[in-house]
């Protein structure tokens, strides 16, 4: 890969991913704009997805990593070598939409105290949907919990132009989240102790600590398959998700609310694995189990970001100041406006 790069660099990390690449590649060169450099990361693939591109998108650059870091320290390894001032991570199942870039840049450019911003996020499979990871921006709840404006839970809404204006948001997905490289590199980037899951929501975290804001952009457009490294089912998943959150609440929460908020965070973990046990669903249920103990066994080397925390509860943008879990499973509340009236 040259050197050269330009102002924005559209890069997709990809792992055994040539069928994916074939799928949704296309849309990507298709739609390229702005002058952006396209770039795929390639994370030690075994399946011949790098000749696949070299070959079939010459105009696509390709950057060989020298093994699988995983999504978190992939990404950052491959930032490392990119010289471009915005970057926007696009997961390898996500197709994306005529003139999809330009809104996310402009939003960017337009106000320097925003951190990241990411796109309308609607199913690869169900195109009238929003997808599970993203959909129209992050939350949080006071817990930890993670949910997203058009998806609580497994509940997924339809999108009929609910979410059409511009909103500060907790957290950009993964799936697709436009950064600013200076910033990203002095926050650390993403924590490779995550490996994958839930790194972008510690990320953002950490931009909200440092005073950046993170958004949700209507004007652009993406669709995403989703489960393109590990299917919505996988204990792995489980594992890392459950894990995780414990992982980022610990690096994240002011000092005076950390212990308590995590004491019940991992009684309702509990909860969550008599209820996979109940449903026969052993593997997610010694998942959980083994994330709490993770957690449990190595919380005292976890460094914290507790000196400079926001104050997570009130005023915050993007965080629900109760209990996510009562309002779904208890209350019946499924859709996001429902839960977050709650909020006032």
């Amino acid at each position: 890969m040259d050197g050269t790069f330009s102002k924005t660099a559209v890069v997709i990390l990809s792992w055994n991913g040539k069928k994916f690449l074939e799928e949704f590649l296309p849309s990507v060169v298709k739609f390229q704009q702005n002058g952006s450099d396209i770039i795929v990361a390639d994370n030690a693939s075994e399946d011949d997805s790098v000749n696949y591109v070299k070959k079939s998108f010459p105009i696509v650059k390709v950057l060989e990593l020298e093994r699988n870091f995983g999504f978190a320290e992939g990404y950052n390894q491959a930032i490392k070598k990119i010289d471009s001032e915005f970057i926007v991570l696009l997961n390898q199942d996500v197709a994306v939409t005529e003139n999809w870039l330009s809104p996310l840049v402009t939003m960017m450019e337009m106000d320097a105290a925003i951190g990241a911003v990411q796109p309308r996020i609607r199913s690869y499979l169900h195109q009238n949907r929003f997808e599970y990871a993203g959909a129209a921006g992050g939350w949080i709840d006071k817990y930890g919990y993670t949910f997203c404006r058009g998806r609580i839970f497994d509940s997924i809404e339809e999108d009929i132009d609910q979410y059409n204006d511009p909103a500060e948001i907790f957290w950009t997905s993964g799936a697709c989240m436009i950064v600013r490289k200076k910033i990203f590199e002095q926050l650390g980037g993403l924590d490779a102790n995550f490996f994958a899951h839930m790194e972008e929501i510690d990320f953002c975290w950490r931009l909200k600590n440092a005073g950046y804001k993170n958004m949700y952009c209507p004007h652009s457009m993406v669709y995403h398959l989703g489960g393109g490294s590990l299917a919505h089912g996988n204990p792995l998943k489980t594992y890392l998700n459950f894990r995780n959150n414990l992982l980022m609440m610990s690096k994240n929460l002011p000092p005076k609310n950390k212990t308590g908020i995590i004491f019940i965070r991992i009684l309702l973990d509990q909860i969550a694995a008599l209820r996979a046990l109940t449903r026969f669903q052993f593997g997610d249920f010694i998942a959980i189990w083994k994330a709490c103990f993770y957690y449990l066994i190595h919380s005292h080397t976890i460094k914290s970001n507790g000196q400079t925390a926001i104050n997570i509860f009130p005023h915050i943008s993007g965080v629900y100041n109760g209990l996510l879990v009562w309002q779904y499973f208890v209350k019946g509340k499924k859709i996001f406006k429902d839960v977050v009236t709650q909020n006032s």
